[in-house]
């Protein structure tokens, strides 16, 4: 019998590198369905260490089987990785029961001919463990082939990308980054002011013996160090994100949108920033598939965020809103480039190619958001990218086609956002090598009183 964990994995895997699925859908859906505890640490342990490390995993079937992975059967090729992520990373698993499931995974793929090979790859990594050989971190970091082997495959990440951070960023932040995208990113929390500070929150939570510690930069953000928190009175939310509703100030109001709001992180603390101000408000969430409006609306349930209006809209297309808005928000859909420590799948799925693809698309959201917005009043750009093209070079386009309005400086917006995360140009950035946070974007505008 095969461990579920393994054929989960390899399920989940599966569904990943053949986008029928992304990564936290996929291990969603597989989690669900296993009833062990044990079970489900252990499929998001496989599942999530294969897509953090398969640059070194596919260097190393290369080696071990003698061949290049295009010449396998993508099926073969998923079980291997699995088995080579657990005997490399996974010491306390035995090896002869992650190779006696790999192979038996191969027969139940429909794959019986590729057993012997899964096998002998399997049996040969754990013999050699020990000489297991990768690029070394170059000494001459000016040797750009040998750095980019290094970050390409010994610390997995596509060469493309490798490529463009080492030209942009130099070798040690480069590095810096690809390390941190490696690491097990921690579960941030943000206080929801709707019914609690976030020291009440850290002391209800302590009650419960749960573990954490302030954010570094969000204020009301919570790291949790150990235990697994429950309650309504706060909510999962990476500590970068927090920052960008800061962007639409500490008094939003009286009219605020919300234009790409699912999964509603950002949305709900609009509506505890409304809350809070004397001049209170109306809050509008748009977003466009179903699915999307649904997680949006458990979100805001869960968090007691009512009364926001909901309006299932695309920003693609002109807004179908008559009375402006003082503040609207654009979080754009985007590469994700700079979350990949928590989405690490990304980084295969994602080629350079599709940048200029957001770009058009980010650029023509902001057009349509730049029109719902009142004069004198406020448009928020984020992004969780890394990327130029996506960020500085949209808010330029922007400037140079939007006749109205006028950068302004970040630290403008609101008294709790630090200054160490706005840049020269007045702009919310966030980086792993000088923050320890995911890489964000933020820029905000402001439309002239009269036009």
């Amino acid at each position: 019998m095969i461990a579920p964990a393994r054929i989960a994995a390899y399920d989940i895997l599966l569904a990943v590198s053949t986008g029928r699925a992304d990564l936290p859908g996929a291990i969603a859906a597989a989690r669900a369905s296993l009833a062990d505890d044990r079970d489900r640490a252990l499929v998001s342990e496989i599942a999530i260490g294969v897509q953090r490390r398969r640059g070194a995993l596919d260097h190393l079937i290369a080696q071990f089987s003698q061949r290049p992975l295009n010449r396998l059967d993508p099926e073969v090729v998923e079980i291997l990785r699995i088995g080579l992520y657990q005997l490399l990373h996974l010491t306390r698993v035995p090896a002869s029961a992650i190779v006696d499931d790999a192979v038996k995974l191969s027969r139940r793929a429909g794959k019986k001919s590729a057993s012997g090979l899964v096998n002998a790859v399997l049996r040969t990594a754990d013999r050699n463990r020990a000489a297991v050989l990768l690029p070394p971190k170059p000494v001459d970091p000016t040797h750009r082939e040998a750095a980019l082997d290094y970050f390409s495959i010994t610390l997995s990440h596509p060469r493309w990308l490798a490529a463009r951070w080492y030209d942009r960023l130099g070798f040690e932040a480069a590095e810096s980054w690809f390390r941190f995208n490696n690491e097990s990113a921690s579960l941030a929390l943000r206080a929801n002011r709707l019914r609690a500070s976030r020291d009440q929150v850290r002391h209800r939570l302590q009650a419960m013996g749960v573990v954490t510690r302030p954010g570094s930069f969000g204020p009301d953000a919570l790291i949790v160090e150990s235990g697994h928190p429950e309650g309504d009175d706060f909510v999962i939310q990476d500590e970068a994100s927090q920052l960008i509703a800061l962007l639409a100030g500490d008094r939003p109001g009286p009219r605020v949108l919300d234009a790409c709001a699912s999964p509603g992180g950002k949305t709900t603390a609009l509506a505890a920033a409304m809350h809070a101000s004397p001049i209170g408000g109306r809050l509008v969430a748009c977003d466009v598939r179903t699915r999307r409006m649904d997680l949006l609306r458990r979100t805001i349930d869960a968090a007691g965020a009512e009364p926001v209006w909901l309006v299932q809209a695309s920003l693609l297309e002109p807004l179908p809103f008559r009375i402006p808005f003082e503040c609207v928000v654009v979080d754009a859909p985007c590469s994700g480039l700079g979350t990949l420590r928590r989405d690490p799948d990304i980084r295969w799925r994602r080629r350079e190619a599709d940048l200029p693809a957001f770009a058009d698309a980010q650029l023509r959201m902001l057009r349509h958001a730049a029109d719902a917005v009142a004069p004198g009043g406020r448009l928020v750009y984020a992004t969780c990218s890394s990327e130029p093209e996506e960020n500085d070079q949209v808010v330029e386009a922007f400037l140079r086609s939007t006749s109205g309005f006028t950068a302004i400086d970040a630290r403008r917006t609101h008294p709790l956002l630090p200054a160490a995360v706005v840049d020269d140009d007045g702009r919310l950035r966030t980086a792993p090598d000088r923050h320890g946070l995911e890489a964000f974007f933020g820029a905000v505008f402001e439309k002239a009183a009269r036009l």
